[in-house]
């Protein structure tokens, strides 16, 4: 909670459930990263947090950004970015839309698949390329599945055949899993991009660049490392892996640009117990899992909860949201310690919540409206 952010909720009392971002911070997380590794371009995964205001800082401060469909890439060109400072990185793109991004200058496109390499070569001609290969997410706390990558092992195949094509084999990206703790988990697919790079230049093709992909995490109720950690262990890995030879290399933080930068507030509507003798309480907010929550499934993301009457007596409450469904719970599994005192109509401030959360707020699910935002 910045001060910026406690005197906005407290001299605009917003209504309704939404999240407050302090620029302030997004300011200093960006000069963290381009401090901390000097050599490698930051691309902002836009999809974390797109709000214009935060895009627009970004780009005057010279980011490079991360996008996943055309909108996106309208929105970072909007904010002042220029075309050769956006990526279109979701390997899972309709021509058209390539042929779109091509004709607003996008020249940078990830694949990991030799027919997304045939519709990058038919919709953006003479284009570089990066192909995506798979990283087991271990020690993340957000891990990625299967859905984007292929084994390093047909990358090599991949590449060649985008070369064929007229694209420019640039190069090989991965992600080792949102909310990654882990400093050394960049090691193994550092070595896995080596791997191929030595291949391809076996076949004559020189590959030029790694994207290091995100994972840079927010601190919720763990400590988690500083950005310097994280830059010392990658640069570390690549010196083991490339020795002289280093590539180009960027880096897609998304979370760990914006994560810290917000606080959702929201109310509580009700309280009860589903027996006489249960001992633990259901706290129901105004907001859920389909409000801009998402990343409570599973109990993956586990957020900090804060209310004004945190210095009485807490016992354990399981946290749910409004809607009609019954997936619509937060925690349950490992219920959360809240004040007795908590009442119906109580304010309750959800901590590190500048990412990923009005990206996936549902618009008027059981007619809740999308979960506004506010910038300051």
């Amino acid at each position: 909670m910045t001060a910026r952010i406690r005197e906005f909720l407290r001299t605009r009392r917003p209504d309704g459930p939404c999240l407050v971002v302090d620029l302030d911070v997004v300011r200093e997380k960006y000069m963290s990263f381009a401090k901390a590794m000097p050599d490698t371009r930051v691309f902002y995964a836009v999809k974390a947090n797109p709000a214009p205001e935060v895009l627009a800082l970004l780009a005057e401060m010279g980011s490079c950004f991360d996008t996943a469909s055309v909108a996106e890439v309208e929105m970072a060109l909007a904010a002042g970015a220029t075309p050769d400072r956006v990526s279109y990185g979701n390997t899972i793109k309709k021509e058209r839309d390539i042929a779109r991004a091509f004709e607003l200058g996008v020249r940078l496109y990830a694949v990991d698949c030799e027919a997304e390499v045939e519709k990058v070569a038919r919709a953006a001609p003479g284009s570089k390329v990066f192909c995506r290969i798979l990283s087991d997410g271990a020690g993340a706390e957000w891990p990625l599945s299967k859905k984007f990558g292929c084994v390093p092992e047909m990358a090599p195949r991949v590449l060649e055949h985008a070369h064929r094509l007229g694209l420019e084999a640039y190069g090989v990206s991965f992600h080792v899993g949102s909310q990654q703790r882990d400093t050394g988990a960049w090691d193994a697919a550092v070595a896995s991009a080596a791997g191929i790079f030595r291949e391809m230049a076996d076949r004559g093709i020189h590959l030029r660049m790694v994207n290091l992909g995100g994972g840079f995490p927010t601190r919720y109720l763990k400590n988690v490392p500083a950005v310097q950690a994280y830059a010392q262990a990658i640069s570390d890995a690549i010196l083991t892996h490339f020795g002289n030879h280093v590539p180009e290399t960027i880096i897609e933080p998304g979370r760990g640009m914006v994560g810290s930068a917000g606080i959702i507030k929201t109310e509580v509507v009700l309280i009860s117990k589903k027996s006489d003798d249960d001992e633990v309480r259901w706290v129901y907010l105004d907001i859920g899992k389909f409000g801009g929550l998402a990343e409570t499934m599973d109990e993956a993301i586990r957020y900090p909860i804060k209310t004004a009457r945190d210095g009485d007596e807490m016992s354990a409450c399981v946290l749910a949201g409004p809607t009609c469904d019954s997936a619509d719970v937060l925690y349950e599994k490992d219920p959360y310690l809240l004040p007795v005192s908590l009442e119906i109509g109580d304010e309750v401030l959800i901590e590190g919540t500048g990412a990923y959360t009005t990206t996936y707020s549902a618009v008027a699910f059981n007619g809740f409206a999308p979960l506004k935002s506010y910038v300051i």
